[in-house]
């Protein structure tokens, strides 16, 4: 598989990542063998960066990250957690916290749920609004001095937090929301990340299934999926995004590729510094985003997919607007 170097500073990793959310919670229940074999098949079709997160399933897919690398050599493999994002006991979430204290604390976890004694990129979750991105990068530093992290990431974070940031530490990447119909970053963080030399690690590839080809009005009815509590997946929204999906679906027949393999490779053609993080839970999901891997969009193909897909085309936000509300990815840059 092709690889890609994480900014200026960072590791080289695959040119696709696995991200493990999935495989714990939020999309309804999943199943533990599968997701190990799907994390095995991955590492043997060439991805070595996992992504996963403390706070998933309360420091579930950490151990289930464990147990699927227990017999990899750790130099095979990059680990990306996120940080700072704190639960009760029913699982709702409770704010951040990224003070240097609390973040030695969340690293001990990991490290202990992992197996590892180093993590290559650390990252928090989101902007913690009571402390000084500057104190938290601060506070990193140290931890990447110390040999307990190899590199920092942010994650869901505006371009001049991006800035503070990076004037502490050099920043690896980011870790954001891109897709055909999420092209928030394209209006200044891309470009500031391009200047700064940090990559992007794209989530949401496929707008968390929506425009994978394989939703449909009906799913994610059994069992709880948080994805039929966005606005994007309700009602009239839906409608309109599952005949954005149609539309990517006659480009996909057109091309000789699935959708998913095209919305893919389209995030992948947007340079060389973004790495998508496809979020398989199975090897048949895993098996169809490889292929995008080998799929060379011509400029004819992306100029149709630009045509199909302007800007916010999407109807509904990402999230639902509480959440909305505290994403500084989504407040403009000041300079």
């Amino acid at each position: 598989m092709e690889q890609r170097k994480l900014g200026s500073t960072g590791p080289t990793v695959s040119a696709l990542g696995l991200g493990c959310m999935g495989m714990s919670e939020v999309y309804g229940p999943a199943d533990r063998g599968e997701s190990i074999a799907t994390v095995h098949a991955a590492l043997d079709a060439g991805i070595t960066l996992l992504d996963t997160g403390d706070f998933y399933a309360m420091g579930h897919n950490e151990m289930l990250v464990r147990e699927a690398l227990k017999d990899v050599p750790r130099e095979k493999v990059q680990i990306s957690v996120k940080f700072g994002a704190l639960r009760g006991p029913a699982g709702e979430f409770a704010g951040m916290d990224t003070r240097p204290a609390a973040t030695k604390n969340f690293l001990a976890y990991s490290l202990q749920r992992l197996g590892t004694d180093h993590i290559d990129v650390y990252r928090p979750a989101r902007l913690d609004p009571n402390v000084p991105i500057e104190e938290t990068i601060g506070g990193l530093a140290d931890l990447v001095k110390a040999g307990y992290i190899r590199h920092i990431g942010l994650s869901e974070v505006g371009s001049d937090t991006i800035r503070r940031a990076h004037a502490v530490h050099p920043i690896a990447d980011l870790q954001i929301e891109y897709s055909l119909i999420e092209r928030g970053i394209e209006r200044d963080i891309l470009k500031t990340c391009r200047e700064l030399g940090i990559s992007i690690t794209a989530y949401g590839v496929l707008a968390r299934g929506l425009i994978s080809g394989h939703w449909s009005k009906d799913s994610g009815k059994t069992g709880r999926d948080y994805r039929l509590m966005t606005p994007r997946f309700q009602g009239a929204n839906l409608d309109a995004n599952l005949a954005l999906a149609e539309q990517l679906r006659a480009i996909a027949t057109e091309i000789g590729a699935t959708p998913a393999q095209v919305a893919i490779a389209w995030v992948a053609a947007q340079g060389k510094e973004i790495v998508p993080l496809v979020g398989a839970r199975t090897r048949n999901r895993l098996t169809e985003a490889l292929g995008a891997a080998k799929l060379k969009l011509t400029p004819a193909h992306l100029a149709a997919l630009a045509k199909a897909f302007p800007p916010d085309v999407a109807s509904g936000t990402r999230y639902a607007a509480e959440q909305m509300a505290h994403l500084d990815s989504e407040k403009p840059a000041t300079r």
